[in-house]
């Protein structure tokens, strides 16, 4: 009989794995699994990972661990980080800091977003204290380069995540002027979705005798969950979903909300209407997340709201319903939102309220599931103006942007892209396009972006990682010349 492998057996470092507890997580993903020691021993690794494998964990808690473990040799400056994460998109830069300031909550190391699309000055201001990792967009980073107030030299381990989006982003010739900036000795961690030809030739001129490793593709879902979509008005969803919930005598229903905002709001109704409910998000206290959880899985709370990166310590092996209140912007997060049912042998339901903006997206989830997913018609919950099908829309324009309100989270929720699209149809624009109008009655005001002590202290709001884009553009020449350089 074989055991299965837990964090502990990675040789994480005491506070990284109380941290881990906390999260809900007992077992490594496989990502995880493979990555993590490869991290800690320093070499250089090329990894492939889909969204939802945990890979964003498989590399921010190893670099953790490192940095806990080699304190640097001399006092370093300030703005000047010893970890440098590059990604494609303000959603990602917000979940991946989340990470970090999560798993190194029990640590005094300091990491801070950075991202363009809001005013500069306060992300200057957050450079002139001490910084152990940054987490940057090319553009807003190159701004910050070519105004002297982020110092690269004493950079020891570079990531670039989610390099195939980078690349199909035209970040290229801006990842090549970043790479230039930083020191030749470095530890470099590559992640792309694949091993394409173009990932390979950029990896050969990153990483140094990298180890491979690769995980399976997630863009089925189990035989056993049962999918369903009910086409609906946004106006009409709360009600509705109060209505199934209680007609079906539904218990243990996980909903899916894009926004803190959207999850609380969504919780106090079906409180109003009966239902015992509660919501977990990034601007929950950990105490009040723990509680909420717990009563989810003993049964005191019926239904449990969550954003996508609050909901990832959940692990119920026969959660019987998941419900997407609203579809991801990225179809590979609706797998891995549907996964929490159906485990273990067990049958689950997973049922979609989709209005007419989330046409677009229901379609591209479709294509990547290859299949298409049933309609059910409830009674009085039928908007004649929404198409029966994803497959019969035949406007070419893009869903309206969902609205950002305050403390909306990262990735997990609202899914905006650096250039602020949120559209999971098309591929995230450069950094060069504008942060999309809020389709909310009210507009947030702009956010800042600052640095984040992941002790607990956080400098500034995090969810300022949520919004912006940044204002440099990408590479308008063919990809293949600028590899070959």
């Amino acid at each position: 009989m074989t055991t299965q492998t837990t964090f502990a057996d990675l040789g994480l470092a005491d506070s990284l794995l109380r941290a881990v507890a906390e999260t809900g997580y007992t077992h490594p993903t496989p990502i995880q699994a493979q990555a993590v020691p490869q991290v800690i021993q320093g070499g250089d690794l090329l990894a492939a990972a889909q969204t939802g494998t945990g890979k964003t964990a498989g590399f921010t808690l190893p670099i953790l661990h490192r940095l806990l473990n080699s304190p640097p040799a001399q006092a370093r400056k300030a703005g000047q980080p010893r970890v440098l994460i590059l990604t494609p998109t303000r959603e990602l830069t917000a979940q991946v800091e989340e990470s970090v300031r999560v798993y190194g909550k029990y640590t005094s190391l300091r990491s801070m977003v950075m991202f363009g699309g809001v005013n500069i000055n306060p992300q200057i201001s957050a450079l002139r204290k001490p910084l152990d990792i940054l987490v940057a967009t090319p553009g807003r980073l190159l701004d910050h380069a070519q105004q002297r107030t982020v110092d690269l030299s004493a950079v020891e381990i570079l990531v670039l995540d989610e390099a195939d989006r980078m690349l199909d982003m035209g970040f290229i010739r801006d990842i090549r002027k970043v790479l230039a900036m930083l020191p030749k000795t470095r530890q470099n961690l590559l992640f792309s979705a694949t091993f394409s030809d173009e990932i390979r030739e950029l990896a050969k001129g990153v990483l140094h005798n990298p180890v491979e490793i690769s995980v399976a593709r997630r863009n089925t879902a189990s035989e056993l969950v049962e999918q369903r979509v009910v086409l609906t008005e946004q106006s009409h969803k709360r009600d509705l979903l109060s209505h199934i919930i209680r007609e079906s005598g539904w218990h243990q229903v996980l909903v899916f909300t894009r926004t803190k905002h959207g999850a609380n709001r969504l919780a106090e109704k079906l409180v109003k209407d009966g239902l015992s409910a509660a919501a977990i998000h990034g601007n929950k206290s950990q105490a009040a997340r723990t509680r909420a959880l717990a009563g989810f899985k003993d049964g005191k709370v019926s239904v449990l709201v969550a954003t996508d990166i609050a909901a990832r310590g959940i692990d119920i092996d026969q959660l019987p319903h998941v419900v997407n209140f609203e579809l991801p912007n990225v179809p590979e997060d609706y797998v891995h939102r549907i996964g929490r049912t159906g485990r273990a042998g067990s049958e689950g339901s997973a049922l979609s309220l989709v209005d007419r903006t989330e046409i677009k997206l229901l379609s591209a989830i479709e294509k990547l599931i290859k299949r298409s997913i049933e309609r059910t018609q409830i009674e009085g919950w039928n908007p004649a103006q929404v198409v029966a099908s994803a497959a019969d829309a035949d406007d070419d324009r893009p869903p309206r942007p969902q609205g950002n309100r305050r403390g909306s989270p990262g990735r997990s929720a609202r899914k905006p892209s650096e250039a602020g699209s949120g559209m999971a149809a098309r591929s995230p624009r450069p950094d060069t396009a504008r942060a999309p109008r809020s389709a909310a009655p009210r507009r947030p005001a702009a956010p800042h972006a600052g640095t984040t002590n992941t002790a607990g202290a956080t400098r500034s709001s995090p969810d300022a990682a949520r919004r912006g884009t940044s204002n440099r553009s990408g590479s308008s020449s063919p990809r293949a010349a600028l590899l070959a350089k």
